[in-house]
């Protein structure tokens, strides 16, 4: 049985939500984020960059920095911008992406059912990244962007879903992006019938926001501690919860700054003790699982290891980001770790191969790798398993906007 929370969301009024409501502040170039503080009174952005055009000045993710982030946002909360719900409720979020649509349901998710494993994991969190979240929560006393879950669902919520979207949307606005995003909030009698249907659910998967999530349950067992007892809303995380065959789940590709001493005649000849290697037309992304595409400067080839390589039976080690890294990023280019070295980069699915190639010729890097998506149930049978993906294994659509419903902690 899985568990989804009404709560009191903080939200944008109706008339300025398109203009409060932002993408994650570091999904924008440095000259676009200054441009949308300059020209958006309202933006989100304004909150998480509270130093923008005034003198203060505190270090990036220290206690002073988190304090000026929650004086600024009881100064949108102060000004009307931001209004908080008077009930409980559950909302239902449609998000439409070149067509294809995104609907779920926001809500809170059990700090209980993630220490219990009902809510599964894939991924390592990093100790520093978690504190950091930890004491920005502590201090701001909000969390304003969901963790992304997904389900397993059921024809009867399904349909339930569909009923409690045919009415008009409390929200229904077009972002510069050129995505919709439409916002249901339930009455109090749909809340309880949608939080009843979703009880159905066995477990939940996260399927982006791990330091999120281990954030919020790291300060629960802080806030325990030091008070004894805990608010009814530290018990429960933002959450976005979409059923996961709704999920668009796409690659982590990679470039490569070295060849670590190789020719590019020496480097294909060591991939070729390892695999099948054919020279390809141009650029494209591959057709299956276990061929990897590697652009080296002006050619494309399709690498597919050897089958005695790979442990099909291994949750981890049967997937391409595993083979890669075990195969030729650690033994033939010499990266030891993913996520300190500073010869990787990672590039997400949604954007071009074209642009992979501009960075390789521009001689900034000199080898580019292309996967293929992993699978939902790839995702799944690891957290099943209790293991961990490699580093940037996924990139999951939808990706949420900040401030379109703010979670208090200390309701």
């Amino acid at each position: 049985m899985a568990e989804i929370a009404p709560f009191k969301a903080v939200r944008p009024v109706r008339d300025k939500v398109h203009l409060v409501a932002t993408r994650p502040y570091y999904s924008y170039k440095k000259n676009v984020l200054k441009a949308k503080l300059e020209d958006n009174p309202f933006t989100f952005l304004h909150i998480i960059n509270p130093e923008f055009g005034n003198d203060i000045k505190t270090n990036a993710n220290s206690m002073e920095r988190f304090q000026q982030v929650k004086k600024r946002y009881d100064e949108f909360v102060e000004n009307g911008i931001l209004i908080q719900e008077e009930t409980a409720r559950i909302y239902i979020y449609r998000q439409t992406k070149n067509g294809y649509a995104f609907t779920g349901i926001i809500a809170g998710a059990s700090v209980e059912e993630y220490k219990s494993d009902k809510i599964k994991k894939h991924e390592a969190t990093l100790t520093s990244r978690e504190t950091m979240f930890t004491n920005y929560l502590d201090v701001v006393g909000f969390n304003a962007e969901p963790v992304l879950l997904s389900y397993q669902g059921n024809e009867q919520l399904e349909q339930l879903l569909f009923q409690l979207t045919v009415a008009r949307p409390e929200y229904e606005f077009t972002t510069t992006d050129c995505i919709k995003h439409e916002l249901w909030v339930l009455s109090e009698n749909n809340t309880l019938v949608l939080k009843n249907a979703f009880e159905a659910i066995e477990a939940t998967y996260i399927a982006d926001g791990h330091h999120r999530s281990a954030s919020s349950v790291r300060l629960f067992d802080e806030l325990e501690k030091r008070n004894g007892n805990v608010n009814e809303s530290a018990k429960y995380f933002l959450s976005f919860f979409v059923e996961e065959n709704k999920l668009k789940i796409l690659e982590f590709n990679r470039l490569v700054k070295t060849l670590n001493g190789y020719e590019e005649a020496s480097f294909l000849h060591a991939l070729k003790a390892l695999g099948t290697l054919t020279q390809i037309d141009g650029a494209c992304h591959p057709a299956e699982n276990h061929q990897i595409h590697i652009c080296l400067k002006n050619r494309w080839f399709q690498f597919i290891p050897f089958d005695y390589l790979i442990e099909n039976e291994h949750p981890v080690k049967s997937l391409d980001s595993d083979l890669l890294t075990e195969l030729i990023l650690t033994p033939i280019l010499g990266i030891e770790d993913l996520k300190l070295s500073d010869q990787i980069e990672f590039v997400p699915g949604n954007e071009s191969l074209q642009s992979m190639e501009q960075k390789i010729e521009s001689g900034k890097f000199q080898v580019g790798f292309v996967l293929f998506p992993a699978t939902i149930e790839q995702v799944k049978r690891v957290a099943d398993h209790g293991l961990n993906m490699p580093p940037k294994s996924t990139w999951v659509e939808p990706k949420l906007r900040s401030g379109l419903t703010i979670y208090s902690i200390n309701e």
